[in-house]
């Protein structure tokens, strides 16, 4: 499992992430979410919704990882949608997410 599936975990330990759709809509209807991360294998609704929530308030999102991963490195099972609500933490996140999607790893 690579840095950013791992950070995932850190930011779950450390109370920091909104795990599935409706406390990450919640986080989102607060203005409490800094970064939402969408499974790439979410369905399409899920995407658009999330997307568009993202958009209104916005909130900076990213359509990355799986929800099998996600959901492993959180402790929970498939997880299409995460939110976390620390400002350092998600912009560490979204430094490993493009170090994956660049460099095209696991």
């Amino acid at each position: 499992m690579n840095k950013f599936y791992s950070m995932l975990g850190l930011c779950r330990r450390a109370g920091k992430l909104l795990p599935g759709r409706l406390p990450v809509e919640k986080g989102i209807a607060k203005s409490n979410v800094r970064l939402v991360i969408i499974a790439e294998d979410a369905s399409e609704n899920t995407k658009k919704k999330f997307v568009s929530l993202c958009n209104d308030k916005n909130i900076i999102y990213i359509i990355a990882g799986n929800m099998s991963y996600i959901g492993k490195s959180i402790g929970r099972d498939n997880t299409a949608v995460i939110g976390i609500t620390d400002e350092n933490l998600s912009n560490k996140l979204l430094a490993e997410a493009k170090e994956v999607l660049t460099n095209g790893g696991e």
